[in-house]
């Protein structure tokens, strides 16, 4: 048991994870690719219980691309009910296990009730300080990134003035660490346009699990793999030690 092993003076504070591989589980069943998502809602609830119950502060899951609209009307119509359904069910569970909801992305991208139903239990959950569930919705990170840059432009910082810390000011993640752990199911082994900036220096870990599959013993493996992983950010193993 994975749990057992972990070291908890040396959590990751930010856990970012793409949830790939519904419609592929979905495929293997012999079912629409929706049936992979109505089963991925369990691995969701799954991973936020995990990393709430062992004090991870903030999770980040990629929902939804701005590619993802490019997909079938039909399965983009039901991922957005499916959203609707699943926000307006589990924010009671949200507050009992004090976890604060927020997202990143293009919201208005969403049909409205969408919005209504986040916004509301943004609102709700507020003032949790458990974790910080961040969803991922209508992202682009490259979109992310423009934005930023144009408004730096737009507010007439000079040239001079702009460093690393200024532009992560202009992200819509600026409040929020970046993720030292960015895990990916399904077996692919791409970053597509999520949180680009912010992975910089991020231990990436991927595993063959499709998403509905995906549990809690599976979220604490891969905190194991992590906390195995020695982070240089540049330097070498001779350094690090010679630092302790």
């Amino acid at each position: 048991m994975f749990l057992e092993k972990l070291d908890k003076e040396n959590l990751p504070k930010h856990i970012a994870v793409t949830m790939d591989g519904n419609g592929r589980w979905a495929k293997t069943k012999g079912k629409y690719r929706v049936f992979g998502h109505q089963h991925g809602v369990k691995a969701v609830k799954n991973t936020v219980e995990a990393a709430a119950e062992i004090g991870i502060k903030y999770l980040t899951l990629y929902a939804f691309s701005t590619e993802n609209w490019n997909r079938p009307k039909l399965e983009v119509d039901a991922l957005m009910s499916l959203l609707v359904s699943t926000i307006g069910k589990e924010t009671k569970t949200l507050m009992d296990n004090n976890i604060k909801l927020s997202t990143i992305g293009n919201i208005n991208d969403l049909p409205k009730k969408c919005q209504k139903e986040l916004q509301e239990s943004i609102e709700k959950t507020q003032n949790n300080t458990r974790t910080n569930l961040i969803l991922a919705l209508s992202y682009s990170s490259k979109c992310e990134i423009i934005n930023a840059i144009k408004q730096i432009i737009k507010d007439g910082v000079s040239e001079t003035d702009v460093n690393e810390k200024l532009f992560s000011q202009y992200l819509t993640t600026k409040d929020v660490p970046n993720p030292e752990l960015l895990i990916r199911t399904s077996g692919e082994q791409r970053i597509s346009n999520f949180l680009l900036w912010q992975i910089a220096y991020s231990e990436l870990y991927f595993t063959k699990k499709l998403w509905p599959e995906f549990g809690k013993e599976d979220f604490y493996e891969a905190i194991y793999e992590f906390q195995r992983r020695e982070r240089r950010f540049g330097k070498t193993s001779e350094q690090l030690k010679n630092k302790n």
